[in-house]
């Protein structure tokens, strides 16, 4: 069973891996910015006695995440700003936060997994989501706050880094057990839609965990 850390995991896809992680007998540590708000039962479901714990950290703070990453054999960021300002100010800040604070370990540090976005996934030759016609301005910034992230962890050689871009629609729904995965391109499912849930998505990242397949890449997931 593997020591694994997740930042952000009061936020919906930070639950959903950590309920995941926990419900397969993994180490999990919780990191939110206040401990003693964080109801385990409330965002991980019922696991074992002593299976999740809660800590605090700030993922913008790389003394932090030296800190929280020590020990561990992963550490995920299931961040997120809210609006397309707020992601613009934390996700790329996050990335580079979280790579400075893993290299203060040397080789000891965890392998890092990033939770991506869909629109920097291609859609044609050179097309990428974010091209389309008609998207509203904030979730244009919050996908090019994902990509620019990407960019940056893609000149990044000495973390062993992987981001999963979800498919073009994730949201709520069962855990199926059932996806696909890709590096580049959207995927779609067997009705031509792009679309995953929250804890079918938390699968393909804590299946990553388990068996890596992507050290050093991008990949992503969607519903068959």
């Amino acid at each position: 069973m593997a020591s694994i850390a997740v930042f952000g995991a009061n936020g919906t896809v930070g639950s959903a891996v950590l309920a995941e992680a926990a419900a397969r007998g993994h180490r999990v540590t919780a990191v939110v910015r206040d401990p003693s708000r964080f109801d385990v039962a409330r965002h991980a479901g019922p696991v074992r006695p002593g299976g999740v714990t809660v800590v605090a950290g700030d993922v913008l703070d790389p003394a932090d995440v030296a800190g929280v990453a020590a020990g561990q054999d992963v550490l995920v960021s299931a961040v997120g700003g809210g609006d397309g300002p707020g992601h613009l100010a934390l996700i790329g800040p996050a990335a580079r936060a979280l790579v400075e604070g893993l290299r203060e370990l040397g080789g000891g540090a965890p392998r890092l997994i990033v939770v991506g976005g869909a629109g920097s996934l291609e859609t044609g030759p050179g097309v990428r989501v974010w091209d389309a016609p008609g998207l509203p301005d904030q979730v244009r910034q919050i996908m090019h706050a994902h990509g620019e992230a990407l960019d940056y962890l893609r000149t990044v050689a000495d973390v062993r880094w992987t981001v999963l871009s979800p498919a073009a629609r994730l949201g709520p729904g069962e855990r199926t057990g059932r996806y696909r995965t890709g590096l580049e391109q959207l995927l779609t499912d067997a009705q031509g839609e792009s679309r995953i849930s929250v804890p079918d998505y938390a699968l393909a990242l804590v299946d990553e965990i388990e068996q890596p397949e992507h050290i050093g890449e991008r990949f992503t997931c969607c519903a068959l």
